[in-house]
């Protein structure tokens, strides 16, 4: 009797753990001109859990009007197990994409409210954004630069809206007065209890309404199976 209680003693206590472990994201895109690079790094337990995926070259294809993305994913607290792969991206994916997103707009009764009180708990910080804009005409540079300020205020007004900011963000734009370019790059440090996702979660199901969407996007098309009735 006494293992028992133990093993319910130690399973409560794994479960409080992982309850209040904290998760940090680390986003990193850079975009110089027709480069684009994209990481994420999701870290927790002092980097004991690891996994990152690495997004190294996406472009436009030559051949057909599709986006090659070439993905590296590396797990581990060295990132000794790694996996890489290229995926085409066409327009049926991302109005795919679209549709499920609207599924679950309609299925979920108060999403919105769910997703803000879930952001409510979710610290941002460390970010860091810098740009250099410039296509070689000096009032329209001008122009483009005020512009880029505009926008940069507008998404860090958003972001500070919906989420917890601790301290205010780093941001440059540097005007090309001489030569046509565009480079950006983007980092910052997304921080959320195990617990508060998996509250959300709980959320999103308790409101559901209606049956099961047909689900048209990998991988939430595995969802759906082959029963389900378009809504």
């Amino acid at each position: 009797m006494k293992w028992v209680l133990l093993a319910i003693l130690l399973l409560t206590v794994l479960a409080i753990i992982i309850l209040f472990t904290k998760v940090k994201i680390l986003l990193d895109y850079f975009h110089g001109n027709d480069n684009d690079h994209f990481k994420v790094t999701i870290k927790a337990w002092g980097g004991l859990i690891k996994f990152k995926i690495e997004v190294p070259v996406v472009k436009i294809d030559e051949n057909s009007p599709t986006i090659v993305a070439e993905q590296k994913v590396e797990t581990g607290p060295d990132e000794n197990m790694k996996q890489q792969k290229t995926t085409q991206i066409d327009k049926n994916d991302l109005l795919n994409s679209l549709h499920d997103i609207r599924q679950m707009i309609t299925h979920i009764a108060g999403l919105h409210k769910i997703v803000r009180h879930f952001l409510k708990k979710v610290t941002i910080q460390n970010i860091e954004w810098h740009t250099m804009v410039g296509v070689s005409d000096a009032a329209a540079t001008a122009v483009i630069t005020g512009a880029f300020w505009a926008v940069k205020g507008g998404v860090i007004g958003l972001l500070s809206n919906y989420m917890k900011m601790k301290e205010m963000p780093v941001m440059t734009i540097t005007p090309s007065f001489q030569q046509t370019v565009s480079i950006t790059s983007f980092k910052c440090m997304i921080q959320v209890r195990v617990g508060h996702a998996i509250l959300a979660g709980i959320k999103l199901v308790k409101y559901w309404k209606g049956g099961w969407p047909d689900f048209k996007s990998k991988p939430l098309s595995a969802l759906s199976g082959d029963n389900t009735n378009s809504v």
